[in-house]
């Protein structure tokens, strides 16, 4: 990537722009203080802002999203920073009348949202499994694939403590030359 350099006409100027996931014609960018934005990405040459959504106050520290699909619904999971987790409900039958396009004008409804020990600082999204888990064990079904179970207390460990010690894993955005520390310490 030594090449790469900046498209001027390929930019949507946020404040703080955070983590994005791209699903179908959009991408979904946490942008701290400014909430979730939605890019419209049909034309990747000139994308255009679609929607800044705050969820009318209630995302303020947006560090990290998450887009999957439950049945016909298509939902974001926001990591709220101070504020948590947020799910946000993108599209539904009862907002939309054409649902089931290819990818649907997304309409956010904040439909649920948990407060968290810690600041809410990123969500992961496996090989599009069908479930979310954080460090307190706390898992939901995102996805709706049949066939799937719950993962037991020790397979859902293994994901985010360490194998000798049972330390937590954890991640920041900074850069260190140190060697990870568990959190807490």
């Amino acid at each position: 990537m030594r090449s790469a350099r900046t498209r001027r006409p390929a930019t949507v100027p946020l404040a703080d722009a955070r983590k994005l996931y791209l699903a179908r014609t959009y991408a979904y960018v946490a942008a701290k203080g400014q909430g979730l934005a939605i890019v419209d990405i049909t034309r990747a040459e000139t994308p255009k802002l679609f929607k800044l959504e705050t969820a009318q106050g209630k995302i303020t520290d947006a560090e990290d999203v998450i887009v999957g699909t439950t049945n016909a619904s298509l939902f974001a999971y926001v990591a709220d920073g101070i504020n948590g987790l947020k799910v946000l409900q993108l599209t539904s039958p009862a907002s939309q009348a054409n649902l089931y396009g290819f990818s649907p004008e997304p309409r956010p409804e904040l439909i649920a949202w948990a407060k968290t020990p810690w600041p809410a600082l990123g969500l992961s999204k496996g090989l599009d499994r069908d479930r979310a888990v954080d460090e307190s064990g706390n898992q939901i079904a995102v996805f709706g694939r049949v066939g799937s179970r719950p993962f037991t207390r020790p397979e859902m460990e293994a994901f985010f403590r360490a194998k000798a010690t049972g330390q937590l894993y954890w991640v920041t955005d900074a850069v260190s030359a140190s060697p990870p520390i568990p959190y807490g310490r």
